[in-house]
C-alpha cells in the first residue's frame, strides 16, 4: 500500500512514516502543501494523509485542487488541530473522506487509513440510477435531479443522499450515517450530521412543494414519498 504523507512538522512527520512503514505501507512525503499537491498529481496512492496547518498551501486548498483535478477516488485524510463543527465541516466540504483531530494515537490513525482503504477496495463500479418520487441519482455520472432539474451537491452532500435513497422509507440513525458515510465517530454533542441534512434539504426539498427528508425525532432521519408524520 503506497501511503502519501503531507506533514509539516518533523517530529509528527518521522513518527507517522516510521509507523506505517514498520506494517509494511511505502510512504511517499511531502512537507508543504505545494510539493503535496504536485505529488498527488503525479503519483498514484492508496490513500493521502493530509496535515491542514501546512507552509505555501493549506491542506483544505491542497484537498480542494485534487478533487478539482479530476481525482475523486483516492481517500483522503485529514489530520488537524482544529476540531469545532465548522472546521470538520470546511474539512470535509473540501472533498476529505475522513478527518482525525490532534493529538492522536497512531493506532487510531493505522485503523482509520485501512478503512479508507477497504472502503476503495469495495466501492461498486456498476451502473446505478436511484430514484424515489421525483428525484433521481445518477451513480454514474454522479448527478442528482429533481423534477428534471439538475442540483449542485457537493461531494459529501451527494453520498449522504445517496445513503439515504439506498435506505429508502427506513429510519436511519445518526450513528449509522456516521459509520456509513463518514466511517467516523464525532465527539458525543457535535452536530455535523444535522448541519449536512439541513444542506441537504435546502438544495433537495426546499425549493419543490413535496418534501423527502424527515426527522424522527429522538431516532434519525427517513427518506420517504408520504409526508411525515
Amino acid at each position: 500500500m503506497r501511503i502519501l504523507l503531507v506533514e509539516d512538522e518533523p517530529g509528527i512527520a518521522s513518527f507517522l512514516k516510521s509507523g506505517f512503514t514498520e506494517q509494511g505501507f511505502e510512504v511517499v512525503q511531502a512537507f508543504d502543501g505545494e510539493m503535496g499537491l504536485k505529488l498527488a498529481q503525479l503519483g498514484t496512492f492508496e490513500v493521502i494523509v493530509l496535515d491542514v496547518i501546512l507552509p505555501k498551501m493549506t491542506g483544505v486548498e491542497v484537498c480542494k485542487r485534487i478533487r478539482a483535478g479530476g481525482n475523486t477516488d483516492t481517500p483522503i485524510m485529514i489530520l488537524t488541530a482544529l476540531g469545532t463543527t465548522d472546521d470538520v465541516v470546511l474539512g470535509l466540504d473540501s472533498g476529505a473522506d475522513d478527518y482525525l483531530t490532534k493529538p492522536f494515537k497512531f493506532k487510531e490513525l493505522l485503523a482509520r487509513v485501512r478503512a479508507l482503504q477497504r472502503r476503495k477496495l469495495h466501492t461498486p463500479t456498476t451502473t446505478n440510477i436511484l430514484r424515489i418520487s421525483d428525484l433521481e441519482l445518477d451513480l454514474d455520472r454522479k448527478e442528482v435531479r429533481r423534477s428534471g432539474i439538475l442540483l449542485k451537491l457537493t461531494a459529501r452532500e451527494f453520498n449522504l443522499l445517496y445513503f439515504f435513497m439506498r435506505n429508502a422509507g427506513r429510519v436511519v440513525s445518526r450513528t449509522s450515517i456516521l459509520e456509513e458515510v463518514w466511517n467516523l465517530d464525532f465527539e458525543p454533542g457535535t452536530n455535523v450530521i444535522d448541519v449536512y441534512v439541513n444542506y441537504l434539504r435546502n438544495k433537495v426539498d426546499k425549493p419543490f412543494n413535496t418534501k423527502l427528508i424527515h426527522t424522527v425525532i429522538g431516532m434519525g432521519y427517513v427518506l420517504k414519498e408520504e409526508a411525515a408524520e
